[in-house]
């Protein structure tokens, strides 16, 4: 019974990827787009959410030193990054996220399900891609025609790329 419980949540979580990368291959490039203040308020928390909870998750589960380490930036980075964002969304009336969005959660969960051996490698392919992803959403929200929300994006956007090449570089050491 628990291993069809897990199957079915791997189909649920496959399915949820499958969606996600076929919504994104028909995306326009980010430097032609903008992003209205709502969604990318929305976005961003719910990424920023994301991030916090597979850093707890890698706090526990992880078995290298620089994982961990990464895993604890990401945890305040993005917990302060949030806090930030929190402030100026209740400036402009916004709602933030309270949870990852659905692809995310899809994400967390097949982590929860690897195994030590694997883990490692598994969140550090997730947080390259996640940051890509949010990369590009920062990168259209400075085109936003709202001043403070372009101001809020253009002053974290090289934190996250800080976070993509410290990703990049832990991956890379990381046996396949």
């Amino acid at each position: 019974m628990r291993n069809l419980k897990q199957l079915t949540l791997g189909l649920c979580a496959a399915v949820a990827l499958s969606a996600g990368a076929a919504v994104q291959a028909n995306e326009a490039p980010a430097d032609q787009e903008q992003v209205s203040p709502r969604n990318f308020v929305e976005e961003a928390s719910a990424k920023g959410i994301a991030e916090i909870e597979t850093g707890k998750l890698a706090l526990e589960k992880g078995t290298t030193a620089d994982v961990k380490e990464f895993a604890q930036s990401m945890v305040e980075d993005h917990t302060a990054a949030n806090k930030e964002l929190s402030a100026l969304a209740t400036k402009k009336q916004l709602e933030v996220s309270t949870d990852a969005e659905l692809i995310n959660q899809a994400k967390a969960l097949i982590l929860k399900l690897r195994g030590e051996a694997s883990f490692d490698k598994a969140y550090m392919n997730n947080q390259v891609m996640a940051h890509k992803e949010t990369i590009e959403l920062f990168q259209k929200a400075i085109n936003a025609e709202d001043a403070e929300i372009a101001a809020f994006a253009k002053q974290t956007l090289p934190k996250l790329e800080h976070h993509l090449k410290m990703a990049e570089q832990i991956n890379s050491q990381l046996p396949e």
